[in-house]
């Protein structure tokens, strides 16, 4: 190994003293970007159309390079366009003018309203700019722009680039550029002038022909045409006769008489301020020669009522105050608070002599309670009652967050049907005729998780944010939600169906807090029901039903089960069941129980000992089916429901279901809870069919178990023979040794599966623990999706094509991040500001709708104009106004500018109109119907030989912006590198 090293340790470092300076790596980095972008060469593309620029897809492409330890960033700007065919490269002559410098001179794409500044100043399509890539430094000394310049010039020359390359100089707030184009034996210099103080010989046209001349130094004489492009841009402030026509909504009217508590139900729309603050005239003459027009320091030719071209773009006031966003936002902020109710409003909420839910194991002292008796005629001021009692005691009424009007207004919102005069019965939940159809717009819920657009919580969600807006804030908030905590337990105790909620278990395509509500609507009516039940058989004697079949009749077809479904849908309840007025029990003694209904012999199993037991809970007949045997008809009992769930419970039950395990034992005690059902079930009808067997109950239960075979007897008849399948065989089955343990017992006497006591207990007081911030996320889909109808509303008004796409765009991102349990902060933020964009932009076409007096046109032709001239401001950058100043839009654009020069210039309207109307005295009248152009852009180009007058003639293009606080000269000057 040593010996091996030995030869190597002789090899000494050869210090190099030619190596690359920092300024040659600088520039070879550049010839390398050049070559990896492949910009080598003559590459000549289609002729420019008019207005690609600002039609067309501009890219770019970026790599960074350092001149030392200072960096830059050189980034390829493109218009991307189809290459030319192979002929029309064939046809590309060596020496042909490189494309950029063919671009100089042509005039389809003058003044485009958005594209980089060195578009619009150079109409090039494709460059280079090389600037420091940190926004902070600059390239300030003219040494150092020097030298940049200089490696780009060789590095052009060196690759043979034909594509302009630029150095950013300056502070990069100037956009000072300066540049160079090499071609074959030609070359232009790209050169810039940057003032804040215009010198007076410069603000027109005349003094820029000087500079633009004297800049060329053509020896010919006469010197050959200058083609000139013109364009002043006139500015519009005031709008002097347009009030902005969104008046913010009336407070007072909220809670007045004449309104009502119906306002509350309604978001509000609209921008606060004119969402269009300025309106931009440019007036172009794009194609005018030298000598044609005059204008100098004395005289212009340059009326803008005369040019050929008008267009016009609005600029949007910055982030206008509007109420939709403003609503949703400040309710959006509630959930970042941490406080919970009893911290705002500084109490134990709910307490009521100490006792009221303080502890929720009281909940099962309610089944020994006596019911209370019900208050038929409910009133706002039982409702609110106890609450108002409590919080007078700790102070004063007047201290309330919520004022008395304002609570009652919102309760009778939410609670229609206690301002009812006929007594409350609660036997209806919501009133279904006012059900809006099957529509997509009510069906939005099922996508955004949130509830019905008829439904209380959704109610609840907007007077929440009225509150939170309007009335009292946070405190405001709490303050309702206690209130609202307090009538849901009033109902409950007095058997009241919650309004505005959909019969039936809870649906868990809605929000969290709307399940909990219809669980505890679910509660009330079981309660209802079992309460009712008890009263009737009070007063009612027992009767032995003798003929079943008057309940099969009185229910009709529609109750009988389907037999191919599982458990999960049956016809009738047993608690309204039990209610029916054709029959009614009595509750027996454990004891009575057993000796009447035969239980001990039940146990045996033997079908022989359970014949003799009188058949109870019968539903109706089978209507096909008999025992296996006795060949009695079959009877489907009346079963007890399975217990209504919300999504929390049910995952709740799932994780304890996945922590019991695989294990034999685990797996043994999983479906021992999920068969308290069956059990049930199997009960019911082991009491609707004395004598039964496995068999009956599964060929009711669960048909496909239970397989039918033609078989061929004795006396070579064709006979079905039936039997268990094969999983109801297996050794152990839960269905055999469930079957074995049930008793026959009718579901009004079996222990209920569904005990809505103590489910409505744990909703009430999940709601009275919940904090405004828990609540307001609970109810945030249901704010946002007010918000999406609100605007699909709003914009089918407007009619605004952009406006339709975007709003499905809100659709479908809420749909995405609602359906998740707890959405990104950011992410919501995301829809509310989509949401107050749709907004904004509705309010800009109302403005303008407004402004141009669209509902005013009579003629048919003149509105439709008007009105495809509205939809196209609001969607593009620019609009070409047709007919220049004598066009429809264009009449009123000069009428526009005429009033605000008259309220400047404070003209009485009389002498006004007359001015307006009669040419020549408008002609001497000092007040213009224009003010002063606010930016003056000019154009020159030619094309000349320089230097000298055997050189090739090549174009030469001058760019020049004149505005109040800027003046800017961008010339591009060709040469002719092999004869000067």
């Amino acid at each position: 190994m040593a010996a091996d090293s030995e030869p190597e340790s002789e090899v000494f470092e050869i210090t190099d003293f030619t190596t690359a300076s920092e300024w040659e790596r600088f520039i070879s980095k550049v010839e390398e970007v050049l070559n990896d972008w492949k910009l080598i060469g003559n590459s000549l593309g289609r002729p420019l159309e008019k207005g690609i620029f600002t039609s067309g897809t501009w890219e770019e492409k970026s790599d960074e390079i350092s001149f030392a330890d200072f960096k830059f960033s050189v980034t390829h700007h493109y218009l991307v366009q189809e290459s030319v065919d192979k002929e029309g490269r064939d046809e590309i002559l060596e020496d042909a003018i490189p494309q950029s410098m063919q671009d100089l001179l042509c005039m389809n794409n003058d003044f485009p309203p958005r594209a980089h500044c060195l578009v619009r100043w150079y109409g090039l399509r494709e460059f280079v700019v090389i600037a420091p890539a940190a926004h902070s430094d600059a390239v300030l000394s003219e040494s150092k722009c020097n030298l940049l310049l200089s490696s780009v010039s060789i590095a052009l020359g060196n690759t043979g680039c034909q594509v302009p390359l630029f150095v950013q100089i300056h502070h990069k707030w100037r956009r000072m550029y300066v540049g160079e184009c090499q071609g074959p034996g030609i070359r232009t210099d790209f050169e810039m002038v940057h003032l804040r103080k215009v010198p007076n010989q410069y603000t027109h046209l005349s003094g820029l022909l000087d500079i633009f001349k004297s800049k060329i130094g053509c020896p010919l004489t006469p010197l050959p045409p200058v083609s000139i492009a013109i364009r002043f841009t006139y500015v519009l402030q005031d709008w002097q006769q347009y009030f902005w026509p969104q008046q913010p909504p009336d407070i007072d009217a909220l809670v007045g008489g004449e309104v009502g508590g119906l306002e509350f139900g309604k978001l509000p729309f609209g921008a606060c301020e004119d969402p269009i603050s300025e309106l931009h005239l440019a007036t172009t003459w794009p194609h005018l020669t030298e000598g044609i027009i005059v204008d100098n320091d004395v005289y212009s030719d340059l009326d803008p009522i005369q040019a050929p071209h008008w267009s016009v773009r609005v600029r949007k006031a910055d982030n206008p105050q509007c109420l939709l966003g403003d609503f949703v936002t400040e309710f959006f902020k509630i959930c970042r608070r941490k406080e919970s109710t009893d911290e705002i409003l500084g109490r134990s909420t709910f307490e009521e002599e100490g006792r009221e839910i303080a502890d929720i194991t009281h909940a099962l002292s309610k089944l020994t309670e006596p019911t209370p008796v019900p208050i038929h005629k409910l009133s706002v001021s039982n409702m609110v009652h106890t609450a108002k009692k409590k919080i007078r005691k700790h102070r004063g009424l007047e201290e309330s967050p919520l004022n008395n009007d304002v609570l009652n207004t919102i309760l009778l919102f939410l609670f229609p049907d206690a301002a009812s005069e006929k007594t409350l019965d609660g036997t209806t939940s919501i009133d279904n005729s006012n059900l809006p159809s099957e529509s997509e717009d009510y069906n939005l819920y099922n996508q955004f998780k949130s509830a019905p657009s008829d439904s209380l919580t959704y109610k609840l969600a907007l007077c929440l944010c009225m509150i939170n807006f309007y009335h009292g804030g946070l405190k405001g908030v709490a303050h309702l939600w206690q209130e609202f905590v307090l009538e849901m337990r009033f109902r409950w105790e007095n058997n009241f169906l919650i309004p505005g909620l959909t019969g039936g278990p809870p649906d868990l395509r809605c929000c969290l807090l709307h399940q909990k509500l219809q669980m505890l609507n679910c509660c009330i009516e079981r309660k209802k029901a079992r309460d009712e039940g008890k009263k009737t058989s009070d007063n009612i004697t027992n009767t032995y039903p003798g003929d079943v079949g008057k309940a099969a009749d009185l229910l009709g077809p529609d109750h009988r089960k389907d037999t191919d479904k599982e458990k999960g849908e049956v016809g009738k309840s047993w608690d309204s069941w039990s209610d029916s007025d054709e029959e009614f029990f009595e509750c027996l003694s454990d004891t009575e129980e057993l000796k009447g209904n035969g239980q001990e012999s039940g146990k045996k199993g033997g079908p022989k000992e359970m014949v003799n037991l009188k058949p109870e809970g019968r539903l109706h007949q089978h209507g096909r089916l008999t025992l296996l045997h006795n060949g009695e008809p079959l009877y489907i009992p009346v079963t007890q429901e399975p217990a209504p769930m919300t999504e929390d419970l049910l995952e709740e039950q799932s994780e304890v279901l996945a922590k019991l395990g695989t294990s034999a034992e685990g797996a043994h005690l999983r479906a021992r809870m999920q068969s308290a059902c069956l059990l049930s079930d199997m009960e019911s009808f082991k009491a609707a069919n004395p004598g039964c067997i496995l068999e009956d109950f599964v060929r009711w239960y669960s048909p496909r178990d239970y397989i039918e075979e033609e078989v061929i007897d004795e006396k070579g008849d064709v006979i079905l023979k039936g039997e268990l399948s094969a999983r109801m065989k297996i050794p152990s089955n839960m269905w055999v040794e469930a079957w074995e343990t049930a008793k026959p017992i009718p579901a009004r006497r079996q222990r209920r599966l569904f005990d809505d006591t103590r489910e409505a207990e744990k909703v009430l007081h999940y709601l009275a623990f919940q904090k405004p911030a828990d609540l307001a996320r609970h109810l945030l889909p249901c704010v946002i999706h007010a918000a999406v109808l609100k605007v699909k509303e709003e914009e089918s008004l407007e009619n605004i094509s952009s406006v339709k796409k975007i709003i499905k765009q809100i659709i479908s991102h809420s749909s995405k991040v609602l359906h998740f349990p707890n959405p990104e902060d950011k992410k919501l933020e995301e829809i509310i500001h989509q949401i107050t964009n749709v907004e904004a932009i509705i309010a800009r076409a109302r403005s303008l709708k407004a402004k141009f007096g669209t509902e005013k046109c009579e003629q048919e032709e003149e509105k439709e104009d008007l009105e495809r001239f509205v939809s196209c401001l609001l969607e593009q950058p620019e609009v070409l106004v047709t007919g220049a100043g004598r066009g429809h839009a264009g009449r009123i654009i000069h009428k526009l500018f005429v009033n605000a020069q008259r309220a400047a210039a404070m003209a009485p309207p009389e002498e006004e109109l007359k001015r307006v109307g009669c040419p020549e005295e408008r002609r001497h009248n000092p007040v213009s119907d224009f003010p002063a152009p606010a930016g003056r852009e000019l154009i020159l180009r030619t094309t000349v030989p320089r230097p000298a007058p055997y050189s090739k003639a090549l174009p030469q293009r001058m760019y020049s912006v004149l505005t109040k606080e800027d003046f800017r000269l961008a010339g591009a000057f060709s040469s002719d590198t092999s004869f000067f």
